[in-house]
């Protein structure tokens, strides 16, 4: 029986290629998301994925959806938290509440996932647990102040994650995009902008996919990338 991969924040860009990437290596998907029309959508699309409709920010709907995924295909392997909550803006102007709820997603989700997720994979011989992250997670500009510190947050969590969990055969990672992902809305916001400025979904899946794999002799924690001109 092929493996179970477990895929959180699936939407049309990132989430949905890293979706195909496994499924097309005959890994078994389980998509989780708020959408149902969107989670469908890719159902039908990809062989080998299925669609659980979830809040990740709602601590016992995870737990439900888990135990769903769990009762249909077993254990996830490996688990890529790609959900992320944004408040934009700056601090005299961010939202408490939305920026709670994004701290909520990126990283009170995270650790339910490997506080829920981790002991199977340590029972089961190993596994990953990858956050797809970004530049706010090393630096806070102005208007980020509602964003940064959940992002800079999880990927400290996922750093003490690393330092307990790797030991115990457990590969745990951090994808910092240090880009414009190439989006129908991106695409539209950043108009006139040349091809190489953004970065394809597609090459952000092959990453993940990557470091999912990786030998353990040479694990890496933390995976910087960005398009070829972009300045840093």
């Amino acid at each position: 029986m092929s493996e179970v991969v477990l895929v959180t924040g699936v939407g049309p860009g990132t989430g949905k290629a890293i979706v195909e990437r496994f499924a097309s290596d005959g890994y078994r998907v389980a998509m989780l998301a708020r959408s149902q029309e969107r989670l469908e959508q890719i159902e039908q699309q990809t062989p080998n994925a299925s669609a659980f409709v979830c809040d990740v920010a709602d601590e016992a709907q995870l737990t439900e959806t888990l135990e769903a995924i769990r009762s249909k295909h077993g254990a996830p392997k490996i688990v890529v938290h790609n959900a992320v909550g944004a408040e934009i803006g700056t601090y005299a102007e961010v939202s408490p509440d939305k920026m709670r709820r994004a701290f909520e997603i990126n990283t009170m989700a995270l650790l339910a996932l490997a506080k829920q997720l981790i002991p199977d994979m340590e029972a089961n011989g190993g596994g990953a647990l990858i956050c797809t992250g970004n530049t706010s997670a090393y630096r806070g500009k102005p208007r980020f102040a509602g964003f940064a510190p959940t992002k800079a947050a999880q990927r400290i969590l996922l750093e003490s994650i690393a330092r307990e969990a790797g030991p115990k055969g457990i590969h745990a990672a951090y994808v910092a995009i240090d880009a414009v992902i190439d989006l129908a809305w991106t695409r539209e916001a950043y108009a006139g902008k040349p091809d190489d400025f953004f970065c394809r979904p597609e090459d952000i899946a092959d990453e993940v996919f990557r470091l999912a794999l990786q030998p353990r002799s040479a694990w890496s924690f933390e995976s910087i990338i960005r398009p070829f001109g972009e300045v840093w």
